[in-house]
């Protein structure tokens, strides 16, 4: 078996203390494969340290992440541009539009968040979207610039049956982390109506933890509850829904 966690932040601080302890313990519990999701220029040494680390585990992605839009957003992006002409990345993420902490930047945001879904489009990239109180503004952007090279993952889904299908109708997958474990999040009878060729898992580490520990640091290891909540929900074995769900993770990602 197989698991697949597309989203953890591995590089953050919350992991100084036992960073490479959590990587070979995912791994031990057959994560395989995680995809790292950038920040800003603050995040890519760190996260390319540790891809280089573990090259068989961990692939970066690059992208400006839209709570770090300040108004010096430009010179981010550019810096995005010289990362993406250095070195092999998996994924232009993770970006999108975010109006729940701070409305300051929000025209930004949108400037950004279309210059990187061009970026992804010249590169051949997926984009990983982070998407928070602000799905209508997201979807007419994707839609607006939707062509049939333009693929990826609307992160850490907790929306409506309408909205998952609207998404998918773009073609792009739905990102499922802990949010699925939590009692009353309703996600369970969303995905329930949704082929898992659809649905791909994630943790983002270090937050949004599954019960059973909820309220505690994230790991990658912890993606195994997700595919169990999933396995129950759809009433099939954990086994089958790590390969459908890694698979849908390396055909997106074009992991080999």
């Amino acid at each position: 078996m197989i698991l697949t966690d597309t989203h953890a932040h591995l590089y953050l601080k919350e992991f100084n203390q036992n960073r490479q302890k959590v990587i070979t313990t995912a791994i031990e519990k057959n994560v395989r494969y995680m995809l790292l999701p950038n920040i800003d220029s603050s995040t890519v040494g760190g996260m390319l340290n540790l891809c280089d680390m573990f090259p068989e585990n961990c692939f970066p992605m690059i992208g400006l992440h839209p709570t770090s839009v300040k108004s010096n957003f430009k010179d981010e992006l550019k810096i995005v541009e010289q990362w993406l002409k250095k070195r092999k990345f998996y994924a232009i993420g993770e970006i999108g539009i975010d109006l729940y902490w701070d409305k300051t930047f929000a025209k930004e945001q949108e400037i950004a968040f279309r210059h990187q879904i061009n970026l992804a489009k010249k590169n051949n990239l997926p984009i990983v979207i982070h998407s928070r109180n602000s799905f209508i503004e997201i979807y007419k952007i994707v839609k607006d610039l939707n062509t049939t090279e333009l693929t990826g993952v609307f992160h850490c889904f907790t929306g409506s049956l309408e909205e998952a299908n609207k998404i998918i109708d773009l073609g792009f997958m739905l990102g499922i982390g802990g949010v699925l474990t939590f009692k009353n999040s309703g996600l369970d009878k969303v995905v329930e109506k949704i082929d898992l060729k659809h649905i791909i898992l994630e943790t983002d580490s270090p937050y949004l933890t599954p019960v059973p520990f909820r309220g505690k640091r994230n790991e990658s290891a912890y993606i195994s509850y997700i595919a169990e909540k999933l396995a129950e929900i759809k009433n099939i074995s954990i086994k089958e829904v790590a390969e459908i769900t890694t698979k849908n993770a390396m055909d997106l990602f074009k992991i080999s």
